[in-house]
């Protein structure tokens, strides 16, 4: 068996992108809208997910369309970079603030 070819995933996303639609789910993650908690799941799950749980992949239909397109932005980076987190785009801070915000102590 030869071993699996690298595919493009959905489209080759820049840095940039990527930034952008982390900063899109910051905002989604921190309001009080129905998918505030989704968008939240996902970026913790993502933080640290044995620590801030786990981000069941139908939420991805549960979001609207822009949405989950940022949450696939995002997972099409991880799948073609090394392991990366918010905090590279500089949203440590705002990171915390949703463990604050969904995971209380």
């Amino acid at each position: 068996m030869s071993p699996p070819q690298r595919r493009p995933a959905i489209r080759a996303v820049s840095f940039e992108e990527v930034g952008e639609a982390v900063a899109r789910l910051i905002v989604v993650a921190g309001s009080d809208t129905g998918q505030a908690s989704r968008a939240a799941d996902f970026l913790l799950a993502w933080w640290d997910g044995g620590e801030w749980g786990h981000f069941p992949v139908l939420h991805l239909c549960n979001c609207d369309a822009v949405i989950s397109e940022d949450m696939l932005i995002v997972m099409a980076h991880l799948a073609a970079e090394p392991t990366v987190y918010a905090d590279a785009w500089g949203y440590r801070d705002a990171m915390a603030a949703l463990v604050e915000q969904w995971r209380p102590a």
